[in-house]
């Protein structure tokens, strides 16, 4: 009995050393996203890239021979949830976040983060702000809305637009982008500038207080869901004037929203689509997603965080460590140009991706985006 006791004890103590072994050679990457709520397919399409980019890794061997665990947390676009995410993953032992969707959401993370030293690269939430904190450990892979603001202010004018109406959701985002634009734009062609209430189904109250104003431009730099319902219930209201949108209209689901009948002719100022990647590396990651997930992932803003992750793993393998402080600088003087999906990415010593991405698309009669 003594031998078979003994012989447990020390299979239990092999145990718990193999786990420590295995946690040891482990490097955990947090993934925040929006897995539930109405953004979930932007949090699930974040999630699977960074899966199959995590799975490959691993597969070659891992990076200076550990292995990657991807910890997912929904935030579920919900600040409070965010928050709460953001404490758990800060406590759970991971080295960087990926994330997330949203600028207010990140914004209810992002001091989390900072404050326990933990890297965050978001993917989907271009707010000025963001990154004019002076945060040391936050960055991101996408632009963000000066810049937007400023390409779309150029495309309105290039339009000609003499009467311009306005109108944002009230969001961090949404308010944010559309204050950016106006300030570039002569007032004296600004005829209406409001906001709608983000989540109701029908918008035809403000869409007919809009058209009272008679513009001969609608600009919404709000999201892909009220988009699509503004398109269905413009058309339904038989009224023809142009739709212009920000960078969150490039989502395939305003197509199916709004219809492909109403969505044609409509424009978004935004990076390239997912459809317009065209590195045949890119192409053949993509063809990979397919084909495990049976679909394209759905926008851009889930493949800024694949390119997060790609970044992430670079800069622990040229510093040969996970120390936050040695990846900041290294993101900051250290990575130029590196080639990832959407591109090469530099960051400045503010934290934001280094280019210029905003380009005009329009939706054609087969509801496909096309780069103009």
């Amino acid at each position: 009995m003594k031998k078979l006791i003994h012989a447990l004890v020390l299979a239990l103590v092999l145990s718990v050393m193999m786990a420590g072994v295995s946690v040891a050679d482990t490097i955990k990457i947090g993934v925040q996203a929006p897995l539930t709520g109405k953004y979930a397919s932007e949090g699930q399409d974040m999630k699977n890239i960074v899966d199959i980019l995590a799975e490959k890794l691993n597969a070659a061997g891992g990076v200076n021979g550990k292995k990657v665990q991807i910890v997912a947390e929904d935030d579920a676009f919900d600040p409070k949830t965010a928050a709460l995410a953001a404490q758990r993953l800060t406590t759970g032992g991971v080295v960087a976040v990926i994330g997330t969707y949203g600028s207010s959401i990140t914004e209810a993370a992002q001091g989390i983060y900072d404050e326990a030293g933990v890297i965050q690269v978001t993917t989907g939430s271009t707010m000025v702000r963001l990154t004019e904190k002076g945060m040391k450990y936050f960055f991101r892979t996408c632009p963000r809305d000066d810049a937007q603001g400023a390409a779309a202010a150029k495309i309105i004018q290039e339009f000609g637009s003499k009467r311009i109406a306005i109108l944002h959701d009230n969001s961090s985002y949404s308010k944010g982008l559309a204050e950016e634009t106006k300030a570039l734009l002569d007032p004296s062609t600004i005829v209406f500038y409001d906001a709608l209430t983000p989540g109701e189904q029908d918008y035809t109250a403000i869409l007919t207080k809009v058209k009272g104003s008679d513009p001969d431009l609608l600009f919404f730099p709000g999201y892909y869901n009220e988009a699509g319902l503004l398109l269905r219930q413009k058309m339904e209201m038989k009224w023809d004037v142009p739709m212009l949108g920000g960078d969150a209209t490039n989502n395939a689901d305003l197509v199916k929203i709004a219809g492909p009948e109403a969505a044609k002719g409509f424009m978004f100022v935004g990076p390239p689509g997912v459809n317009d990647l065209d590195d045949p590396a890119t192409k053949e990651f993509l063809a990979t997603y397919q084909a495990k997930h049976k679909a394209m992932p759905a926008s851009i803003w889930s493949v800024f965080a694949g390119d997060a992750f790609n970044v992430i793993v670079e800069a622990i393998k040229q510093t040969g460590s996970t120390d936050a402080d040695k990846i900041a600088d290294y993101f900051r003087t250290g990575l130029k140009d590196f080639p990832s999906l959407t591109g090469t990415i530099s960051f400045d010593e503010k934290g934001d991706r280094a280019g210029k991405f905003y380009r005009l698309s329009k939706v054609n009669e087969k509801g496909e985006f096309i780069l103009q």
